[in-house]
C-alpha cells in the first residue's frame, strides 16, 4: 500500500483508508465486526476512521484493535452525544475526546475531528479551543475538521486546525480545489462521501437530501460523458484517490471481498488522462445545476 505524509503533522497515511461507520451497525454481528477491523488492517488500510455517531464503531474498533494499535493511524470525531452536556460546548468537546479514548482503549487518538459544525461555532472559537487543550495535554495528535462548504473554507484559513476531512467524488469537483489550498496550508487531507452513496446503482432518487441530490448530479454528469465507465466504483475510487490534495480516502463497508475490490481498484492508478479530461469536461457543463447540496 503506498503511504504519503499527512501534511505537516508528522504522520504517515495510506492511500486508501477505512471508514468505520458500518462497522458500528449494530446488525452486524460481534465476531464479523472483528473480523472486518483486523482484515482491514491485513490489507494496509491503516488508517481507521470512526465517529461518536457510528453506533458501535469506536467501542469495536477499541475492543478488536487495541493489541494492533501501532499499527494504523486512528481518526475519530466528536462535539455531540455526550450525556448531561449541551452539544457542541467546550466541556462536550472535551469530555467526548476523553470518552472516546475510553472506547477506542487508546491513551492517544492520532486524529480528532470537530464533525461538520458550522460556519458560527468555528467562529466562536470555543470548540476549537477545546481540541487545542487536548492536544497540549497528550491526548490527540491531530486538531482536525471534518466537513464541506464554508466551514471547511473557514477551518482552512483560520490556521487552527492540523488536517480535514472533505467530500471527493465525481460530483464534488470544487472540493478538489479547496483540499490543494490546505495541502499548501500543510494540512493533512482525508477524502470522505469517495463512493457519493452509489448513485449509479441506484435506479430511483434516494429518499434522503444528500444523496438524492447526488443522484440528481450524477444524472447531469453521466448524460454530458461521452463515454460510459465499466466500473464506476472503480472510477470515483480512483479519481479521488489522486485528486492533487488529497492524502488518503476513506471507504467503508461490511464485505472483506469489498475491501479487496477496493484496494484493488486503487492500486491500479489514477484514472487515464482521457477519461478525467472527460469528467471535467461534462462537470464544467453541469456545475452550475449543483447548487444545494446538504
Amino acid at each position: 500500500m503506498q503511504r504519503r505524509p499527512f501534511g505537516q503533522t508528522g504522520l504517515e497515511v495510506p492511500v486508501l483508508g477505512f471508514g468505520a461507520m458500518q462497522a458500528g451497525d449494530p446488525r452486524l454481528d460481534e465476531a464479523a465486526a472483528a473480523r472486518l477491523l483486523n482484515h482491514a488492517l491485513d490489507l494496509g488500510l491503516a488508517l481507521i476512521d470512526s465517529a461518536r455517531s457510528y453506533g458501535l464503531s469506536e467501542e469495536r474498533i477499541g475492543r478488536h484493535l487495541a493489541g494492533r494499535r501501532d499499527e494504523f493511524v486512528l481518526s475519530t470525531k466528536v462535539g455531540y452525544g455526550v450525556d448531561g452536556i449541551p452539544d457542541w460546548t467546550y466541556d462536550s468537546v472535551r469530555a467526548g475526546v476523553d470518552a472516546a479514548r475510553d472506547r477506542l482503549r487508546t491513551d492517544v487518538i492520532d486524529v480528532v475531528h470537530l464533525h461538520s459544525c458550522g460556519v458560527d461555532l468555528l467562529e466562536a472559537g470555543e470548540v476549537i479551543r477545546a481540541l487545542e487543550d487536548c492536544a497540549a495535554a497528550g491526548r490527540l495528535r491531530v486538531v482536525a475538521y471534518s466537513g464541506d462548504a464554508a466551514p471547511l473554507r473557514y477551518a482552512i484559513a483560520s490556521g487552527r486546525f492540523g488536517s480535514v476531512q472533505a467530500s471527493v467524488n465525481p460530483c464534488e469537483p470544487q472540493v478538489s480545489r479547496v483540499l490543494r489550498e490546505a495541502r499548501a496550508c500543510g494540512l493533512g487531507t482525508i477524502a470522505k462521501r469517495t463512493l457519493a452513496g452509489r448513485p449509479w446503482a441506484a435506479p430511483v432518487p434516494p429518499g434522503d437530501p444528500v444523496h438524492a441530490e447526488y443522484w440528481r448530479r450524477h444524472a447531469l454528469l453521466r448524460s454530458e460523458l461521452d463515454v460510459e465507465p465499466e466500473d464506476w466504483d472503480a472510477l470515483a475510487l480512483r479519481y479521488a484517490a489522486y485528486e492533487p490534495g488529497v492524502d488518503c480516502v476513506i471507504v467503508g463497508g461490511t464485505d472483506p471481498c469489498h475491501l479487496e475490490r477496493n484496494l484493488a481498484a486503487v492500486a491500479a492508478g489514477p484514472p487515464e488522462e482521457s477519461v478525467r479530461a472527460a469528467i471535467r469536461a461534462a462537470q464544467q457543463k453541469v456545475g452550475s445545476g449543483w447548487q444545494g447540496l446538504v
